[in-house]
């Protein structure tokens, strides 16, 4: 890959994955740091990169994947804004955990679901990622991202419910 070709994926790219990252980790200075070192691991390994999923979606794993080893690197957890207890579960998770008072215990529950509904559920709601961009990381169909998702939210609803 020439400098010119990887000058036009970082421009177009960073951004996106920036913003996955900063939703992910909730610190616009390890967002930096984790997004610079996504490009650099990127350019280092372009050549594994085999297609089957679109750039941005292979950008966005190398991100996770170089945040959670920063995390086991550091012994540090996530920082959650609010640790405010959910009142109603009547609304929809997705809503809570848009609203600027994140739940600790929707986390919590989160935890205790299996792979991959967690790491589906965080894609989409905290990654952002379309059920198309989940199914190419998993190089799975659209539609299993897509009940694995509900599924996932309906064991995270589940978990919640008993402890009330």
């Amino acid at each position: 890959m020439t400098k010119s070709e990887f000058e036009k994926i970082y421009k177009l790219y960073f951004s996106p994955v920036y913003k996955y990252l900063l939703k992910l980790c909730r610190n616009q200075h390890i967002a930096e740091e984790i997004t610079s070192q996504t490009f650099f691991k990127a350019i280092n390994n372009i050549d594994k990169f085999e297609g089957k999923c679109n750039i941005n979606s292979w950008l966005c794993q190398i991100g996770k994947n170089t945040y959670y080893t920063y995390l086991k690197k550091n012994k540090r957890f996530v920082e959650f804004d609010s640790l405010t207890k959910i009142e109603d579960m009547s609304t929809d998770i997705e809503e809570q955990l848009a609203t600027s008072e994140i739940s600790m215990e929707i986390f919590k529950a989160l935890h205790l679901i299996e792979e991959p509904y967690k790491e589906v559920f965080n894609l989409r709601v905290l990654g952002g990622l379309s059920f198309k961009q989940i199914a190419e990381i998993y190089s799975k169909t659209e539609n299993w991202a897509c009940v694995t998702y509900h599924r996932a939210k309906n064991k995270i609803q589940i978990i919640m419910e008993g402890k009330k």
